[in-house]
């Protein structure tokens, strides 16, 4: 079986080199081919061709810094003109994602070989406190989305999906959410993370805040749905407040002074930002609708400068 490697890196050299030398150690008695597609997200250490020359190895150079998800969409767009293999993995360049693994994701596909696969984290060695945050990161895309998301971006794609997953636009913001988004089948296996190979790793809080939220921008209109349902209950329930406030104040005489104009400004503005919030989720996705998906497989060209 030939396999391709899409992986993007910026600046891990080490790290990648390391990675791709434990895969070929992982597969030198297996009756498969291993190629690596790298795409290079304009890093600033230089890429060394000395060093990788013992692998078959294509170097994508992309113009400008585009992030990691865009990186990985390039890499698919660009696997997807090629013909010389029979199914394609996506992992990270530091190593977390272990390339021992990548026979479970191939054992898998056997058994669902119409199925992209990808590797659900069943032990992660990051810090307590990523943990959490990481916890509610999960919730509040179940919340907000109506999709659970329990996978990075370690995966295995069929030859048959490469093309129609390079289409599908959403996996310019995030490949994992463009997946789920695209309704193509797919599965998981559990499977433990590593540890880094080499340098230090560039995700920060920043960082991880961003990626949740491309995450989610995925899945635009189902958001603003429930947004748009949970300002309705704000506005309807401080209409109601208020009219039992006025019962009170005027049927029942029950109010103490300044109590009923209190509660009443009090509803008046949750009403207000309940309105705002409709008007800005409203006008935010009509003028999204006002422009065409960029389409990774469509585009990818011309963020490419040169090939190695």
């Amino acid at each position: 079986m030939n396999i391709k490697i899409i992986t993007p890196v910026f600046n891990d050299w080490e790290a990648l080199k390391l990675l791709m030398q434990k895969t070929m150690q992982v597969f030198k008695d297996k009756n498969h081919t291993l190629s690596f597609v790298v795409v290079n997200d304009c890093s600033s250490l230089p890429y060394i061709a000395e060093d990788f020359r013992d692998f078959d190895i294509e170097v994508v150079h992309l113009i400008s810094n585009l992030s990691h998800q865009r990186a990985i969409a390039i890499g698919i767009s660009y696997v997807a003109d090629k013909e010389d293999y029979d199914l394609a993995v996506v992992m990270d360049s530091d190593g977390e994602d272990q390339p021992e693994h990548i026979l479970d994701l191939i054992s898998k596909s056997e058994q669902e070989p119409n199925k992209i696969i990808f590797a659900r984290r069943s032990k992660r060695s990051e810090s307590f406190l990523f943990k959490l945050f990481y916890a509610i990161y999960k919730m509040v895309f179940k919340t907000l989305t109506g999709n659970i998301i329990t996978f990075g971006n370690f995966s295995l794609i069929p030859k048959a999906y490469i093309k129609k997953l390079a289409h599908v636009s959403e996996i310019w913001n995030n490949y994992p959410g463009g997946v789920i988004r695209s309704r193509l089948v797919f599965d998981s296996i559990p499977l433990d993370r590593g540890t880094r190979l080499a340098g230090k790793s560039k995700m920060n809080f920043t960082s991880l805040v961003l990626h949740g939220m491309s995450a989610i921008s995925v899945f635009l209109d189902f958001t603003a749905v429930r947004i748009l349902i949970f300002a309705s209950i704000m506005i309807f329930s401080s209409v109601v407040g208020s009219c039992i406030v006025l019962y009170y104040k005027f049927i029942l005489n029950q109010a103490t002074p300044g109590w009923a104009s209190s509660l009443i400004l009090a509803f008046f503005i949750v009403f207000l930002q309940g309105f705002f919030i409709s008007l800005f989720i409203l006008f935010m996705v009509l003028s999204t609708r006002r422009y065409n998906s960029f389409i990774p497989y469509l585009g990818y060209k011309k963020f490419i400068d040169y090939i190695d």
